[in-house]
């Protein structure tokens, strides 16, 4: 694929990301080419969503469901008090728009069914979830896996958070992660920060397999204690039963590209 060439305005708006340690200019460039599904758009996926514009990520998807409500607040950072009562896709748009007027950001007002996430994995180059309902996370999973893009799944509770990052084809998924579905607590408790973390967390991993840098975190899962101020990663590895890989177990890792 012929890469787009960065005009002057660009080059300026993101000299200080390329360069030894950080991006390079065909890394830029493959940004400027890439889409990325983020849903939700909310304590998680706002800050993900975020620097994934302010980054240069050609199209930006979002989905989020609902109107603003005061609770929200205190994680969501792209909406406001001035927003309170509206849509929070389209403020939360609205306000992705405003921070580079070089991407494109598409907002859905609703969590993709079956049929729409699989629609949307084929239009991507990677899926960040962030929904709290872990039946949509597994909806997310399922359909990346299906159209063989990157997933990213970033989840908190309280002070804690988790990552878990697949090529989408040969490393475990996470309902290999998973093989029981967790209870889910629609008031659970949860501090805006470690929200903005693992946000922040996933997009940087979305960054660097989307420019081709750096060594993306391929089948593990990243558990970020900050209550105790401690971090543990796991290797984790295919399952035979697995509902949506059907791999077999791994001893290796292969990642792949699927952009630029």
């Amino acid at each position: 694929m012929l890469l787009p060439p960065l005009t002057l305005d660009e080059q300026l708006r993101y000299e200080r990301q390329i360069g030894p340690g950080v991006l390079t200019k065909e890394g830029q460039r493959r940004l400027k080419t890439a889409t990325a599904l983020v849903t939700r758009a909310g304590g998680v996926g706002g800050p993900a969503a975020l620097s994934l514009v302010l980054a240069g990520v050609g199209r930006v998807i979002i989905a989020h469901p609902g109107e603003l409500e005061t609770p929200d607040l205190n994680r969501q950072l792209l909406g406001s008090e001035l927003g309170l009562g509206g849509s929070r896709a389209a403020q939360f748009a609205a306000h992705l728009r405003s921070m580079n007027s070089f991407v494109t950001v598409e907002a859905i007002d609703h969590e993709p069914d079956d049929d729409e996430a699989d629609q949307l994995a084929h239009r991507v180059d990677i899926v960040l979830s962030c929904a709290a309902d872990f039946g949509q996370r597994l909806r997310l999973n399922r359909a990346a896996h299906s159209a063989g893009v990157p997933f990213i799944d970033a989840a908190q509770w309280g002070m804690t958070g988790s990552l878990l990052v697949s090529n989408g084809r040969t490393t475990p998924c996470l309902a290999c992660a998973y093989p029981d579905t967790p209870p889910f607590e629609a008031s659970f408790p949860v501090v805006g920060a470690i929200a903005a973390t693992m946000g922040n967390l996933a997009a940087l991993e979305a960054i660097k397999i989307l420019a081709g840098v750096g060594r993306p975190m391929w089948g593990r899962l990243l558990i970020v204690d900050g209550f105790r101020g401690e971090t543990r990663r796991v290797r984790l590895r295919c399952r035979e039963d697995c509902p949506v890989c059907t791999a077999p177990m791994l001893t290796s890792l292969a990642p792949r590209r699927t952009c630029g």
